[in-house]
């Protein structure tokens, strides 16, 4: 018999070593990139849009009062225009001065009083008794309050907050008048037709109210205060420092800039926007509509319906802005909305029908595009100054709405019906967009500079 080898036996009497199992491959962790995090000036526009919102609620009320304050007092439609009248104009005149007083002491500050002196003339307008009262309460108070809100307030947020997306971020902006104007209008003529007058004007100082902690609590008034760069900055911008004097650079500003052509043309165009929104469709639309056997009720909420499709517009109307040229975008704004006003005296009736949902929708989405190209016009034409600039061509955006909201009342008590307002107003729109395609594109040196 054959006898194993040696290593036969040692392979024999020694058990086979299994294989070796590979070590489980453990997934490697993904390095963790850290998250952008949304920058601080998202949030500054975000608490400015409510502000702007909250304090909507008192814009969207002269309208609706025009004939319960007719009915209640037997004041004249003309005499009530004049109180509105007295709004606006002081809407607009304390624009620049308030941009001023916003280098001087604050955003938060200024809004934050802003906010209570017009919930101070809401309230007080429940025990008035003449007419007298009415334009101090309304007129003086609520007029104050709305202009240190006015755009000029956003335009401020704007030039602190962003270098990029500056048109955007004024659309944005602009539209929340609109989107106040939304949520206001229908509740505020409810309330009107259901109750009384004097429940609708405590809701609009409770709504002004209510925005101040917001404003007091979350708004910051420069980039540097939370140790951020403005939106798109390459390099950290220093807070500066207060200045002083703000009636009297508000003035320096308006003597430099007079001297401008492009000044004359910008205060001029936005002048015929003034009167023919503000002045013209937010004050005498519901009347006008009323005079025609439309509800109350229905008459506001068409309004109300042109603030949603301003938000779209004018937020569009902001990205239009940052890629075309605003005096063209203007030029065609102003040209559309003076061919809407002809035909509206033809589309009101008793009842909604097609042509006028189609009116109410293309307003809308005209209703203030005009804003975000001519505020990029004056920042391109007076640079850090563009926004006391800007305070005074708002000014005149005021006052021309409210020429039109005291002649329009004069109008409809003369001649028994609103049609010469609107034939008249189509023609100035069409003046408006030629005067914006004169407006020459050379940017000059900031005002404050020279």
């Amino acid at each position: 018999m054959t006898q194993p080898t040696d290593a036969a036996d040692a392979d024999a009497a020694e058990p086979a070593t299994p294989p070796l199992r590979p070590d489980p491959v453990r997934p490697r962790r993904r390095a963790r990139v850290p998250r952008a995090r949304l920058h601080r000036a998202w949030w500054v526009v975000a608490v400015t849009f409510v502000t702007i919102i909250g304090a909507a609620a008192f814009r969207s009320l002269p309208g609706i009062l025009v004939d319960p304050l007719h009915e209640d007092f037997g004041w004249s439609r003309g005499t009530i225009g004049a109180a509105v009248s007295v709004n606006l104009a002081l809407y607009g005149l304390t624009a620049p001065f308030a941009a001023a007083l916003m280098d001087r002491f604050g955003i938060r500050r200024v809004v934050a009083t802003a906010l209570v002196v017009i919930a101070l003339g809401s309230g007080l307008t429940v025990w008035m008794e003449s007419a007298w009262q009415l334009i101090l309460c309304w007129g003086l108070l609520v007029g104050i309050g709305s202009g240190s809100m006015a755009l000029a307030f956003a335009a401020t947020v704007t030039n602190r907050w962003f270098t990029e997306r500056r048109g955007l971020v004024t659309g944005v902006l602009t539209a929340a008048a609109a989107s106040g104007q939304l949520i206001f209008l229908p509740l505020l003529s409810w309330i009107v037709e259901t109750y009384d007058w004097r429940p609708a004007a405590v809701t609009v100082a409770l709504a002004a109210l209510a925005v101040v902690p917001f404003v007091w609590l979350l708004l910051r008034d420069h980039p540097a205060d939370v140790g951020q760069k403005p939106y798109g900055a390459k390099e950290f911008v220093p807070k500066p420092a207060p200045v002083p004097g703000a009636a009297r650079r508000a003035l320096t500003m308006l003597r430099s800039a007079v001297r401008s052509g492009p000044f004359w043309l910008l205060a001029g165009t936005f002048a015929i926007c003034g009167a023919s929104t503000n002045g013209l469709i937010q004050t005498h639309f519901i009347p006008a509509a009323h005079d025609h056997g439309m509800p109350l009720t229905t008459a506001a909420s068409m309004l109300a319906v042109i603030g949603v499709f301003d938000v779209v517009g004018t937020i569009a109307s902001g990205w239009f802005t940052d890629r075309f040229e605003p005096r063209r975008l203007l030029a065609v704004y102003y040209a559309l909305r003076g061919v809407s006003l002809l035909f509206l005296p033809m589309l009101l009736a008793p009842s909604i029908h097609p042509p006028m949902i189609f009116f109410i929708v293309f307003y809308g989405l005209d209703w203030v595009a005009t804003v975000p190209p001519t505020l990029a016009l004056c920042r391109e034409h007076y640079g850090d100054d563009s926004a006391i600039v800007f305070g005074w061509v708002l000014a005149s955006h005021q006052v021309g709405a409210a020429l039109v909201a005291f002649l329009g009342g004069a109008a409809r008590d003369t001649f028994g019906s609103y049609e010469v307002v609107w034939y008249a107003s189509g023609a100035l729109c069409a003046a408006a967009a030629l005067m914006a395609l004169v407006i020459r594109r050379r940017p000059t040196t900031a005002l404050g500079a020279s």
